[in-house]
């Protein structure tokens, strides 16, 4: 009933943001995505693919430690999948929770999967913040974007935000006595309403799936390697993905409005906003960041076209495939 929700809420607000875009200029936006050049548009497609590829790898380095014949394809199929989840959950929480699910299917146990889970976001955590300080510094340095009061507010809590939750996830991953406390508390509490019965073995079960877990999760931090590599990984995906309007922009034949590493960094700016925006994939935050930011480069009917082809290729698009990869996988259930 919640997804459907999610769903509902997602198809109004793109009806709304559709609306606002093409209201005023319909058929010159029309006209400039009909005159799309198909071969740069095809790039564009290639990096958002390219982003799940690399997005895949950590999962699959994280997995082979625990089960050494997890596959890469089974990774791959999970960041797919991911994709829908994701696209239709407010903060886009709904991907983690099913990443565990299928993990435990692929017969992790629900501990070493949480751990997983937490380690993957962790690394693509760091890597996104990372960009975005490199985006900052960059338009300190450059002045690349005209300075608006509201949009550096925006800025600035998005960024604090993304900090925060690597802060939170290395405080579950690495303190296990908090961890433990707070996990006493709550089943005491349960125990007094009558909703837990053996107070003493539930609070052991719960203990030993702590330490497990911690254990699963502080092996990230020991292999160094991988830890690093994964981080790239992350860096790399991040990097396909702010690409893709400069070629949707060539595929307008537009050559010279901005360059790749102004698109990096702008694209960094507006997913900063975008990822406190506490409605299915960000919807209505991002379109307004993409507007604005984007909107120091490129102006008019240009400027909502790329948009919103934008927004098709990095997310409706995944979100589609993700669906398809999951009803291909009840179909041959």
């Amino acid at each position: 009933m919640k997804k459907k929700l999610n769903i509902i809420i997602l198809i109004l607000i793109t009806i709304i943001v559709l609306y606002f875009s093409l209201k005023d200029d319909f058929f010159n936006i029309i006209n400039q995505i009909i005159k799309m050049n198909i071969w740069y548009l095809l790039i564009a497609f290639v990096l958002i693919i390219l982003f799940w590829v690399f997005r895949s790898y950590p999962m699959y380095t994280f997995c082979k430690k625990i089960k050494n014949d997890f596959k890469y394809r089974e990774s791959f199929q999970l960041t797919l999948r991911t994709q829908f989840f994701n696209a239709v959950t407010p903060f886009s929480t709904g991907g983690q929770p099913y990443q565990i699910y299928y993990l435990k299917k692929t017969g992790i146990d629900y501990a070493s999967s949480t751990g997983i889970v937490l380690e993957n976001f962790i690394v693509y955590q760091i890597a996104l913040v990372i960009l975005g300080l490199v985006s900052l510094f960059a338009n300190h340095m450059f002045s690349i974007f005209n300075k608006v009061p509201l949009l550096s507010k925006l800025i600035a809590i998005g960024f604090i935000m993304n900090t925060l939750v690597i802060v939170v996830m290395f405080v579950l991953a690495f303190t296990t006595k908090l961890n433990k406390f707070l996990i006493s508390l709550a089943i005491k509490f349960l125990t007094k309403i009558h909703i837990v019965k053996d107070r003493e073995k539930k609070i052991k079960n719960w203990e030993e799936k702590i330490d497990r877990f911690h254990n699963s999760a502080s092996s990230l931090l020991k292999d160094k390697k991988m830890f690093i590599s994964n981080i790239l990984y992350n860096f790399l995906a991040l990097c396909c993905i702010y690409l893709v309007p400069l070629f949707i922009l060539y595929s307008m034949g537009d050559f010279s409005s901005f360059t790749p590493g102004i698109a990096i960094v702008t694209s960094a700016y507006v997913l900063i906003i975008g990822s406190f925006v506490p409605i299915p994939g960000g919807s209505g935050g991002l379109e307004f960041g993409f507007l604005q930011f984007y909107g120091n480069f490129v102006t008019g009917s240009k400027l909502k076209a790329l948009m919103l082809v934008w927004r098709f290729i990095t997310y409706y698009f995944g979100m589609v495939v993700g669906a398809i990869s999951l009803n291909m996988r009840r179909v041959r259930k």
